[in-house]
């Protein structure tokens, strides 16, 4: 079989046939033929996440022109970096005899002489000591304020009580009273020194720990910096050139600044890495995933995904420099040839039939969208237009406002949650159940934009209702009714494994490549603006959907 004439866009793909073959036969090995331990979870009806991991083959051709490939996998595998038949990591933090293992001892050391310090007798009596000093003389203080604002309350009533009095009964009972507030003033002055004094001393012998063991903090601090930023100058990756870079230099360039945990440990530059120390030339690179799925961001057993941006596309921008490689597929408009449709309009409003592939909004490398077209097919209009979106690759019901009053009225039913909207969806994978409600936080993935993932710490509220509608051999339509409106709600609650746990067909984020999306916006049900008319529409969808059960 002939390869492919440029090495693959690892951002964005469908994997090469070579590159399909060379996964089988890993597939097969990790089946089979493992001489090493590690339970991917496959076998387990208890779900725990994360005991899945990314595995990658890289088609290579030999300096005498056969082909071959090579295999990798993302981090540590059974604990270790080394395994047979996979390549070796691009620098191996675990080796014996190298910088970071003395440098591990130095920090671990450290930890240990911190912990013995907090945990010894004496610091941990001179912390009781001065919590306890500091609980007594603040009682014995606010109990000294309280017996001097009595006396202040007691001579007050005094002198109301004297009204009756002799003047120089008055007189001798003023300069009495003038002695005693100053006694209890000059007291309480004399007690606050005292305790100031008792709190010092007790404050200054914890201080002589907490400062040595502060001293020791910084100093691990310090070595801890130091022997990162050698990882970062000494962990180099090759490009097809043979020009060397370092990964703090890489990362420098970018918004983070530094590496993120876990750069350059992904199976894509490992195989690079190895293709180019060894005369290899890369042909066709595939990533999949083998496993048990993860808790949160979607991955599913046997599926192929791209290379995340987070981590491996600074990595990578440099590494494919000087091998031609497929053009970034995600810089064309898909949406170019499309037209869209009015389904409803009137003075204020527009309801259109949004086609798959088209932006809602212009983005940030396609500037071709249903704002710009409308704006350009309805330039009286005032105001953003778009009321609510739709994913580009999501087709259907789209509501529009021509009058900036308009727009407002009808964001503020979308945000009161007025607004009434059904989506159809073909998923892969049989549905037992009839319906439910899928309640699961998202966020995006900070690491792989724009894909989100399920968190229940940082994660916003994702309500969706659902139901079967039909059902065939290998996939299921499904109804949907989301309650709230966040970003791949429906994608993501299809495809993880606490929501249908089956991704939509054509899904390209959360599933796997197809034709298009099986996703539309079929009915939209809300308030007329200005007429306070309720109005309902519906549009079938485009595709065909699973048979309905006879």
């Amino acid at each position: 079989m002939a390869g492919p004439a440029r090495f693959t866009y690892p951002f964005y793909y469908r994997p090469h046939p070579l590159a399909l073959a060379a996964a089988a036969d890993l597939q097969e090995h990790l089946l089979w033929e493992r001489k090493w331990d590690y339970d991917f979870g496959l076998a387990s009806d208890r779900p725990t996440g994360g005991r899945g991991k990314m595995f990658g083959v890289l088609v290579v051709r030999r300096a005498e022109g056969s082909l071959g490939y090579l295999a990798a996998y993302s981090g540590k595998l059974a604990d270790s970096n080394h395994l047979p038949g996979f390549v070796p990591p691009v620098f191996d933090l675990l080796e014996p005899d190298g910088f970071y293992k003395a440098g591990e001892i130095e920090v671990h050391e450290l930890t240990l002489r911190i912990e013995a310090l907090r945990n010894s007798p004496e610091y941990q009596e001179a912390t009781a000591d001065y919590t306890a000093t500091l609980g007594r003389t603040e009682a014995e203080l606010a109990a000294e304020r309280k017996k001097v604002k009595e006396g202040k309350q007691r001579r007050k009533a005094q002198r109301t009580a004297a009204r009756y009095l002799s003047t120089v009964d008055v007189q001798e009972l003023e300069e009495q009273l003038r002695e005693e507030s100053i006694r209890e003033s000059y007291g309480l002055k004399d007690m606050c020194g005292v305790v100031k004094c008792q709190v010092k001393q007790k404050k200054k012998i914890l201080d002589e720990y907490n400062g040595t063991i502060q001293n020791l903090l910084d100093e691990r601090a310090a070595l801890s910096a130091s022997l990162q930023e050698r990882i970062f100058e000494r962990y180099t990756f090759l490009n097809a050139t043979g020009k060397d870079r370092s990964l703090g230099s890489i990362f420098r360039e970018t918004v983070f600044g530094v590496p993120p945990a876990g750069a350059g440990e992904c199976a894509a530059p490992k195989l690079l890495q190895f293709a180019y120390q060894h005369g290899l030339h890369p042909i066709a690179l595939a990533e999949f995933w083998w496993g048990e799925s993860p808790t949160s961001a979607i991955r599913k057993h046997g599926h192929f995904y791209p290379a995340c941006r987070g981590k491996c596309e600074p990595i990578l921008g440099h590494m494919l420099g000087g091998l031609p490689t497929d053009p970034n597929p995600l810089l064309d408009n898909p949406g170019a040839d499309t037209k869209i449709d009015i389904v409803y309009e009137d003075e204020t409003i527009l309801v259109i039939d949004k086609p798959a592939g088209l932006l809602s909004v212009p983005g940030k490398r396609i500037s071709d969208s249903v704002q710009r077209r409308i704006r350009a097919t309805h330039p009286e209009a005032t105001g953003p237009l778009i009321v609510h979106r739709l994913d580009m690759s999501t087709s259907g019901l789209l509501l529009l406002a021509k009058t900036k009053e308009a727009h407002k009225l009808l964001q503020r039913q979308f945000f009161k949650r007025s607004v009434s909207k059904r989506y159809v969806a073909v998923v892969a994978g049989q549905v037992k159940e009839d319906r439910g409600t899928i309640d699961l936080p998202l966020r995006g993935d900070l690491e792989d934009r724009p894909r989100q993932i399920v968190c229940s710490a940082h994660g916003k509220s994702a309500r969706s209702h659902w139901e079967v509608a039909a059902r065939d051999t290998y996939t299921t339509t499904v109804r949907f009714w989301p309650v709230t409106g966040r970003t791949h709600q429906l994608r993501v609650h299809a495809a993880h494994p606490e929501g249908l746990n089956a991704p939509i067909v054509g899904d390209d984020l959360y599933g796997q490549p197809g034709d298009r999306l099986y996703l539309h916006a079929e009915q939209l049900e809300f308030t007329h603006p200005v007429t306070k008319r309720a109005l309902s529409f519906t549009l079938p969808a485009p595709f065909a959907p699973a048979h309905a059960p006879s």
